[in-house]
């Protein structure tokens, strides 16, 4: 039986009020000269611990940068220096709430590690937590390949491990109704400059970029590094604003349910009811803040998922018709289905003038 599960996936098409989250909290795990692990949350630098050496410091004021905004917050797990793996702060971060996960300095062997505990949090725990690593083809939707090195700023040269505290400070620091493509890092001098022909074939293979356009720095394109499409994960999944914003969704309505609905009322229709009035609200609250399309949102029971649990528990669904099957009863479970389309940002304009 287990503990009570509340699952909500996202698929590619083929009166309680639910207040919307916001992002913005980045996690760091740091090793540095302590005796056990410690965590500081830190709301700003001026925070940031005296205890803690420079290296670690500069990372810390590297993820409150942020780029429209700052980070809201930066968690940082401090584990003794000598830790030969990342285990300890891991278990610790699966029930602490953050939205970007950065360990600087890793190694190419252990970003991978991290990017499969990214995976089995998001897929097998539906904790839709996300990464920022160095160089790591991870192809999935949780993790950030950022691979731009040579980062010059002033005159310091910074490696891409180094730098991915700067860009999960400004991925969680963009608002959710812009993009953070062409976001400017200003600090930053110079990075190497390549063809149109290898920002392309780069993007495309999931690597986030920085592009020097002539005058600035900036983001190339903000995707993560999904490159392997199919029914359930469309083109959209490879956006990390798209991705961010249906991680926002499930997280939202996950809380809600774990504080406002599980164990407090009856699973009956009528509650049933109420519990998708909520969400509906929800979601029409999006559109109003131009996050989701609209009119084109909507929730609903899931008649075939219903009707196919009915069948395990013997009930005879062949002479029952739609609204039978909704008002059916499911004992402890709950099935629902929605419709959800995310407004993108303009990223791609074609503009042609007729004389």
């Amino acid at each position: 039986m287990g503990l009570p599960q509340i699952n909500i996936a996202f698929k590619s098409t083929a009166s309680t009020v639910i207040k919307r989250g916001t992002r913005g909290i980045v996690a760091l795990i740091l090793k540095d000269k302590v005796s056990k692990i410690q965590i500081e949350r830190l709301n700003g630098v001026d925070e940031i611990p005296k205890t803690i050496n420079e290296n670690n410091k500069k990372q810390i004021e590297l993820a409150f940068m942020g780029s429209v905004n700052s980070a809201k917050k930066v968690i940082a797990l401090i584990i003794p220096e000598e830790s030969e793996n990342y285990t300890e702060a891991l278990t610790l971060l699966e029930t602490i709430k953050f939205d970007y996960l950065v360990v600087p300095f890793i190694t190419n062997e252990d970003a991978v590690k991290i990017a499969t505990w990214i995976k089995d949090m998001r897929s097998n725990k539906d904790v839709k937590v996300k990464a920022v690593l160095p160089h790591c083809a991870a192809d999935n939707e949780g993790v950030i390949n950022f691979a731009t090195d040579n980062i010059k700023v002033g005159s310091n040269l910074y490696t891409a491990s180094e730098y991915c505290s700067r860009i999960a400070g400004m991925l969680a620091g963009c608002p959710l109704n812009i993009s953070a493509t062409y976001q400017p890092l200003p600090e930053v001098e110079d990075v190497p400059h390549l063809s149109k022909e290898s920002f392309d074939e780069g993007i495309d293979s999931g690597k986030l970029l920085l592009l020097h356009d002539g005058e600035k720095v900036k983001i190339a394109r903000a995707v993560n590094s999904l490159v392997t499409t199919n029914a359930d994960k469309s083109e959209d999944f490879k956006k990390i604003k798209l991705v961010d914003m249906m991680d926002l969704i499930v997280s939202d309505i996950k809380k809600t349910a774990e504080d406002n609905f599980i164990g407090k009322y009856a699973n009956n229709y009528d509650n049933k009811i109420l519990l998708m009035s909520s969400i509906q609200s929800y979601l029409e609250a999006l559109e109003i803040d131009n996050l989701l399309d609209l009119g084109k949102n909507k929730v609903s029971i899931d008649i075939e998922t219903q009707k196919n649990y009915l069948k395990t528990i013997g009930i005879d669904v062949d002479n029952m018709n739609e609204q039978e099957i909704k008002e059916a009863n499911t004992k402890d479970k709950v099935f629902l289905k929605g419709l959800i389309k995310i407004t993108d940002a303009m990223e791609d304009i074609n503009l042609n003038f007729i004389i």
